[in-house]
């Protein structure tokens, strides 16, 4: 079976490209890969036959479009790089693409169309996983899980500068920095191979990369195998507070600045085994800051939060169905829909594939998108363009 092809380029592509958010589909790029052998087999396809492959899909993903699922444009990658998030720095001006297959980033010039990607290499950074900015937009942070490090560039030649180095065990994931406080908080997630998960997160000097202290997460005893992964400052607050999920654990924690004793004081805000869900990864907020929004991948929830009660008591409103794997969110300005990326590394019981999109008001599924599973990919990550874009508290 011949796959359809995604490239549509030209003047269809630009028209769309210079309408207005409020007349065009809602726009996102989706980065995806080859589905394993088992999904493929399912679908009479086969990797050996097309060879494996990688690439960025721009896609309409507004469900009260007549496109709903179509694919305007797509940029290949190299099909051994395994791309994994997408950040943009803070002005959208670019796009930061990790790998967990190379020591290299790709980078997008969201200014230049068609869009296209130029190499960034990051020597002794391996297993890349999340970049955060500066407030001034002149440095970025880069964790590499696979080598116990931190990379630290240059935003506007991106190349590297700098090396934060934690003692191994240590495995990189989630970071978060805050220049008020000069603090920078990094997860140790897991190992590349999947064994071995962490249990702390570190704090760090921001002005100078010393490791301060480490803080458990986890109330079971030494190796607890919480595996905290992702981590976010709740917007708005003071003290600064920041939200980290325990993949393993089931849990939310929150690090809170304790500003007397110049340290976080760590304690566990929610536990998700009460609702029968596995497997926290991203959070999201809405511009308000009222509502969070937690994916859970085991078996796949959006789940909406209630943050009257401030970040010491988040009140879960609902748990939304979304599919085995539920990842990353694409949030839109107007804060209608969430759409949901479900796919975890492609692990079986959490690679199911689909893209949800969620109405936010009625807290219902609203459509689900096959585009990429029907065709064999899995995506890996998914954000909204630039015109479309809403930072969700990131």
């Amino acid at each position: 079976m011949k796959p359809t092809p995604f490239f549509v380029f030209g003047a269809i592509v630009a028209g769309l490209m210079s309408q207005s958010p409020a007349q065009a589909e809602k726009l996102a790029m989706i980065n995806y890969e080859t589905a394993p052998e088992k999904r493929l087999k399912a679908l009479k396809l086969s990797a050996g036959q097309r060879g494996r492959r990688e690439g960025i899909a721009i896609m309409d993903v507004d469900p009260e479009s007549p496109t709903l699922g179509k694919i305007l444009m797509d940029i290949p990658l190299p099909g051994d790089l395994i791309a994994h998030h997408i950040f943009y720095n803070k002005d959208l001006s670019k796009a930061y693409v990790t790998a967990l297959g190379q020591s290299a980033m790709h980078v997008i010039d969201m200014k230049r169309f068609p869009y296209r990607t130029a190499r960034v290499d990051t020597p002794g950074c391996k297993v890349q996983e999340d970049v955060v900015f500066s407030d001034d937009n002149k440095t970025w942070y880069l964790t590499c899980m696979g080598t116990a490090n931190v990379i630290i560039g240059n935003a506007v030649t991106d190349k590297p500068i700098k090396t934060v180095t934690f003692p191994k065990p240590f495995y990189p994931h989630g970071i978060a920095i805050h220049e008020g406080i000069v603090r920078m908080l990094v997860t140790s997630t897991i190992s590349p191979s999947l064994k071995d998960p962490g249990e702390v997160i570190a704090v760090v000097e921001l002005s100078t990369g010393k490791l301060l202290s480490t803080l458990k997460l986890s109330t079971k005893p030494s190796p607890s195998g919480s595996a905290p992964v992702e981590i976010l400052w709740v917007p708005g607050i003071n003290p600064p507070t920041a939200y980290v999920t325990n993949m393993f654990g089931g849990s939310l924690w929150a690090a809170a600045w304790n500003p007397s004793k110049k340290e976080f004081d760590v304690k566990e805000v929610f536990d998700f085994t009460k609702t029968k869900s596995g497997v926290p990864l991203e959070i999201y907020f809405n511009k308000k800051a009222d509502r969070m929004f937690l994916t859970t991948a085991n078996p796949g929830h959006l789940h909406i939060f209630d943050m009257a009660g401030g970040p010491a008591n988040p009140k879960l409103l609902k748990s939304v169905p979304a599919a085995e794997g539920a990842h990353h969110v694409a949030l839109f300005p107007d804060e209608k829909y969430a759409v949901v990326q479900n796919n975890l590394l492609n692990l079986p019981g959490m690679d199911n594939g689909l893209i949800t999109v969620i109405d936010l008001q009625k807290h219902t599924v609203a459509a689900n998108i096959d585009t990429l599973k029907k065709r064999g990919f899995n995506a890996n990550s998914i954000v909204a363009l630039p015109e479309w874009y809403h930072p969700a508290g990131h």
